[in-house]
């Protein structure tokens, strides 16, 4: 039995390196066939704007065609499930946001892929920071106003947003408990009524992304106080940062991002090579132009600083979540 066991034990370590050959050279030569590059969202969108300009660039720098296939619903799980159960070959590559790759775990009681264990991180192409916007003819001016203004205020405030589970929920939700003051959800259905509404004087405040909030901003019927992330935008130079304006708490440095992700198992050099490539990709002056049309900051990050990032973000993003008491079905 111990001799038979020594041979079945070298058949397994024989199979183990003849796989990782083969996985070498799969990748040596990678990729030898178009790459399909799923966007969970409908086209037209921002990520999806975002994406097609990256796939035509990748597509120069991989040598072969990098094809973008929508796969839209459920917010994003239908796309990256189908990405998470794919084969690990480097052919299928998921174009994630902070929900579908973050998130969604914490909003769902049954999500159909686990992100830690089905998903490997490549990089993180951008980030969007958010703006705290208040009407016009509001007299607060920073954060400072906003929160005395709503402990003085009976039944304190409203904000908006456009979802339960969005970042401007969970944000309002955790100003709430820790300036122990009342602040009301307002849930819209996406982010254009909702600003219509601010703007009207329906809401007292709100958290908004550039791309939408920017015309507003220019037309003096919004003015911006804030925003989120560790760096003020180029856009809006004189714009503070939340922990700038004396709010230093992670959960205002917290900050949506674009990123890529491919099947757990894909081996290495396979997602090195995706890495370089959507790197110098980003370096693009088209795709730099789109970052900043939509309110973006290319970042372009290792597979090993992305899951530092990662990890740091998971339990303030779960903790947000919690704060809210935001569940989705």
């Amino acid at each position: 039995m111990k001799m038979g066991f020594k041979w079945q034990l070298a058949g397994w370590l024989l199979a183990g390196v003849g796989w990782h050959a083969g996985a070498q050279a799969q990748a040596a030569d990678y990729p030898r066939k178009a790459v399909t590059m799923v966007v969970p969202y409908a086209a037209g969108g921002g990520t999806d704007v975002v994406a097609r300009s990256l796939a035509e660039q990748m597509t120069r720098l991989l040598g072969q065609p990098v094809i973008i296939d929508n796969k839209p619903g459920a917010g994003g799980i239908l796309g990256t499930t189908a990405v998470a159960k794919a084969a690990p070959d480097g052919y299928t590559v998921l174009v994630g946001l902070t929900q579908s790759l973050l998130t969604n775990q914490f909003l769902y009681e049954k999500l159909p892929y686990d992100p830690r264990k089905e998903l490997g991180l490549v990089t993180q192409i951008a980030t969007a920071p958010l703006m705290l916007v208040v009407p016009a003819a509001s007299k607060i001016q920073n954060v400072a106003d906003l929160q005395r203004e709503l402990r003085a205020t009976a039944g304190g405030g409203n904000c908006g947003s456009w979802g339960a589970g969005s970042y401007p929920h969970l944000a309002c939700a955790y100003m709430a408990q820790s300036w122990k003051t009342a602040i009301t959800h307002v849930a819209y259905k996406g982010e254009a009524p909702m600003l219509q509404d601010l703007v009207g004087g329906q809401l007292g405040f709100t958290f908004a992304s550039i791309v939408s909030a920017k015309p507003y901003l220019d037309g003096g019927k919004l003015r911006a106080i804030a925003i989120t992330g560790e760096q003020r935008m180029p856009q809006f130079p004189a714009l503070p940062t939340f922990a700038e304006s004396g709010f230093a708490d992670a959960e205002y440095r917290m900050s949506g991002w674009l990123a890529l992700a491919v099947p757990h198992g894909t081996p290495k050099p396979v997602v090195a090579r995706l890495q370089q490539a959507a790197q110098q990709a980003m370096g693009s002056p088209e795709l730099v132009k789109r970052f900043e049309m939509l309110g973006m900051v290319p970042m372009g990050s290792t597979p090993e600083q992305f899951h530092q990032s990662y990890d740091a973000a998971w339990p303030v993003w779960e903790k947000l979540v919690k704060v809210s008491g935001a569940k989705l079905d």
